[in-house]
C-alpha cells in the first residue's frame, strides 16, 4: 500500500550513516536508497513510498520506506 509522509531528511549516525524522514509528530522513517536528489533537500520534503516489512537493517531507526516519487514542500 502507498503512503504519503511530509518531513524534513536528514542523515544518522548509524555505521556509514542512514538516511531518514522524520515527522513533525516525531515518527521516523528509515529511507531505502534515497536519491542523490532527495538527500539534498533541507526543508521540508512530501514522499510517496511503500513501508516494506520484508527487510530488517542494522540501524532500526523505524520503519525502512522505499521511495517511489517525492516533491520539495514549499
Amino acid at each position: 500500500m502507498t503512503i504519503k509522509i511530509s518531513g524534513k531528511i536528514s542523515k544518522k549516525g548509524f555505521g556509514f550513516g542512514v538516511w531518514a524522514l522524520e515527522t513533525a509528530n516525531g515518527e521516523v522513517y528509515e529511507l531505502k536508497d534515497p536519491s542523490p536528489e532527495l538527500t539534498k533537500i533541507t526543508t521540508s520534503v512530501t514522499i510517496e513510498g511503500v513501508i516494506r516489512e520484508d527487510i530488517m537493517t542494522i540501524a532500526a531507526i523505524g520503519p525502512v520506506l522505499e521511495v517511489n516519487n517525492f516533491q520539495e514542500d514549499t
